[in-house]
């Protein structure tokens, strides 16, 4: 698994989106002001307060404190410089999300928020959201998200002899136990002297005392950290134990849920990982989960829009829940080849379908059909009928290892990636001119 971009976060979050931008007040024409210069850009004044508005917001409709004013305000400017140098470098390297590209993601969202496009727009402006600059926003988070495949995720390497050594040693490949936990980073530059390293590590031990005194992660994390999710509290999607990055996997296998880890090191700077939960056990490295499922897949073309897709599924999925027989529905209904076997799609492992089929595939229990889910291809219902750990072949087992490895160390090389594009960097405070 991988973390998720931003922008995918607002598929289902309709409230969260209508929230993440404050109503325009009616104020007099204030003068702005530069506060930052990153390279040969700028961030303003206006652009850290409306930033600042959003988050203590959405910090807000979580239940998280937000921490003091002068404490969030420091963590989100540097969230703006870091955000500011990954689109300049984008477009120096000539990456662009072109306005089609973009209406799909955008009409994606409003279909999973129940709306079509149109409708969608009205509703965020209702609640004073400028379409323009939410569509730049969206824009900004998918280039984001395609500079971090192609700049660090394509060039991630995974040996054979790495694949050997996580074959050879079973106990380390637990692909039963799915852990959810935050994490909080604290960067430190490529050429740090002893004095700032000093200075970083105490920062370091100051969020872990405050966790260890009580204090709720999410609003620590929200204070300290430097990673990209801090302000949504430090939170990893849930993933396999084998998937985390190194560090954290070695660090988690020590703790027990609601435990916190000690400070710890990596290129990128210091990390402390809390565990909030654990779930499922140790299992031999031979054997791998496979799930048989079928499905009902309506495909989107000039005949069927995605909005009349998805709500003829949900017809469908009433009437499964009212007892109709799923197989007779796919005969009828599916539009893929698994059709003439009632949808079945036999047995299948981790990273045989595409990622938003397998996490609606994998939060289901046996005997349970999903709502509607979107993925490429089109629209699904998904039933999943049965579970088992089955003994992979060596060719099936190298896959998996090697996909297991290559999430393993994604987030690390793209903290590491980060740290370097921010010490490159030249940025001007100046704050004092506020």
């Amino acid at each position: 698994m991988r973390l998720l971009p931003i922008f995918l976060m607002c598929l289902t979050l309709l409230p969260s989106l209508a929230s993440a931008q404050a109503r325009k007040p009616v104020v007099p024409i204030a003068i702005d002001r530069v506060i930052v210069v990153v390279n040969d850009e700028v961030i303003t004044q206006n652009e850290l307060r409306d930033r600042l508005a959003n988050v203590e917001r959405q910090l807000r409709q979580r239940g998280t404190p937000p921490p003091p004013r002068e404490v969030l305000e420091k963590q989100l400017l540097e969230r703006l410089i870091v955000d500011r140098l990954q689109k300049q470098f984008a477009n120096e390297t000539g990456l662009r999300i072109p306005d089609a590209e973009l209406d799909v993601a955008l009409r994606r969202i409003a279909e999973n928020n129940r709306m079509a496009l149109a409708d969608f727009r009205a509703a965020l402006e209702r609640d004073g959201i400028d379409w323009r600059r939410f569509r730049e926003e969206i824009r900004d988070e998918m280039i984001i998200s395609r500079l971090r495949e192609r700049e660090v995720e394509n060039r991630i390497v995974v040996s054979d002899g790495e694949i050997d050594n996580y074959l050879a040693h079973p106990e380390q490949a637990d692909q039963a136990a799915l852990v959810a936990l935050g994490h909080i980073i604290v960067r430190v530059p490529e050429q740090a002297n002893p004095i700032k390293l000093a200075q970083l590590r105490a920062r370091a031990e100051e969020a872990l005392a405050r966790i260890k005194g009580g204090q709720d992660f999410a609003q620590v994390a929200a204070s300290y950290s430097e990673a990209a999710d801090a302000m949504s509290g430090g939170m990893l999607e849930p993933r396999p134990a084998d998937r985390l990055p190194t560090l954290y996997a070695d660090a988690i296998a020590k703790l027990k849920p609601g435990e916190t880890s000690g400070i710890l090191r990596s290129p990128a700077g210091f990390h402390i990982v809390k565990l909030f939960e654990r779930r499922g056990g140790s299992m031999v490295g031979s054997t791998i989960r496979q799930t048989r499922a079928r499905h009902i897949l309506l495909k989107v073309n000039e005949l069927i829009s995605s909005e009349e897709a998805r709500h003829k599924l949900a017809g469908l999925k009433e009437r499964l829940d009212n007892g109709a027989d799923f197989a007779e529905l796919a005969r009828l209904h599916s539009n893929d080849l698994s059709a003439a076997k009632g949808g079945d799609l036999g047995w299948l492992y981790q990273g045989d379908t595409v990622p938003e089929f397998e996490r609606a595939m994998d939060a289901m229990k046996p005997g349970e059909t999903s709502a509607p889910v979107q993925s490429p291809f089109g629209w699904h219902l998904i039933q999943v009928l049965e579970r088992k750990n089955a003994e992979a072949g060596d060719e099936r087992k190298r896959l998996v290892a090697k996909q297991a490895l290559r999430e393993r160390k994604s987030d690390e090389a793209y903290e590491d990636w980060l740290r370097q594009l921010r010490d490159r960097a030249h940025v001007e405070f100046r704050l004092e001119e506020r």
